[in-house]
C-alpha cells in the first residue's frame, strides 16, 4: 500500500529547495530540473506543483515575505504608542531590525527578495509581487512611525525603507564592509536624526 501524498507538505518541499537554490546559485540558476534534484523530486513532479520557474519564483519571494511578515507581526505598531527619546529609536529600530541581514535566516531572506527585485527590472512577471512587498514593509512602518507621533509617517517610513534596502546590499554582497554591529551602529544613527527631526 503506497503512502498518501501531502500536497501542501510536497508543494513546500519545493519551495524549499528552489529557495537554496537561488540563495546558493542566484535566480539565474534555478531551473526546475535543479529544483526537482535539490528536492529528490522528478521534474513532473516538480512541474504537477508549479506550471512555469516564474510561477515557482513567486512563490520563493512570497515564503520570504512571509517569514519577514511573521517576525514584523511580533511588533505591534500599538506598543510603540507614547515612547520618546532612546526608548523610541530602540523600540523603532528592533523592528527594522527583523527585516536586515543580521543572523543566517535573514540573510538568506534578504538575498532572495534581493535577487527578486533585481529579476523585476526586466522581467515585469515579478513586478507585482515586488512592488507589493515593498508597500507593505512601508506600511508596517508608517504604522509604527504614526505611533511614535511621527509628522510625517508616510515620508520617513520611505526613507526607512530606502536606507534598509541600501543597507542590506551592502551587507549581502561585495558592496559594503558592513559587519552585523556596524549596521546596527549606523542604523540607530540613523533612526535617532530621523525621529528627532520628524517631531
Amino acid at each position: 500500500m503506497s503512502r498518501r501524498v501531502d500536497p501542501a507538505l510536497r508543494r513546500h518541499q519545493v519551495i524549499e529547495a528552489a529557495f537554496r537554490l537561488l540563495v546558493m546559485e542566484g535566480i539565474g540558476s534555478v531551473s526546475l530540473r535543479k529544483v526537482a534534484d535539490e528536492s529528490g523530486m522528478n521534474v513532473g513532479s516538480v512541474r504537477h506543483y508549479f506550471g512555469s520557474h516564474e510561477e515557482l519564483l513567486i512563490a520563493v519571494a512570497g515564503e520570504a515575505g512571509d517569514r519577514m511578515g511573521a517576525r514584523l507581526a511580533k511588533h505591534p505598531a500599538s506598543a510603540l504608542r507614547g515612547l520618546r527619546g532612546t526608548a523610541a529609536v530602540a523600540g523603532l529600530q528592533e523592528l527594522v531590525e527583523d527585516v536586515l541581514p543580521l543572523d543566517a535566516d535573514r540573510r538568506e531572506e534578504a538575498i532572495v527578495v534581493t535577487e527578486l527585485i533585481m529579476a523585476s527590472r526586466t522581467m515585469p512577471v515579478f513586478a507585482a509581487t515586488v512592488g507589493q512587498m515593498g508597500e507593505d514593509l512601508v506600511t508596517v512602518l508608517e504604522e509604527a512611525l504614526a505611533a511614535l507621533g511621527s509628522q510625517a509617517p508616510r515620508t520617513h517610513a520611505q526613507q526607512i525603507a530606502a536606507f534598509i534596502a541600501g543597507l542590506t546590499v551592502d551587507m549581502i554582497t561585495p558592496h559594503g564592509t558592513a559587519a552585523s554591529m556596524d549596521a546596527r551602529a549606523l542604523l540607530g544613527s540613523f533612526l535617532t536624526g530621523l525621529l528627532a527631526a520628524g517631531r
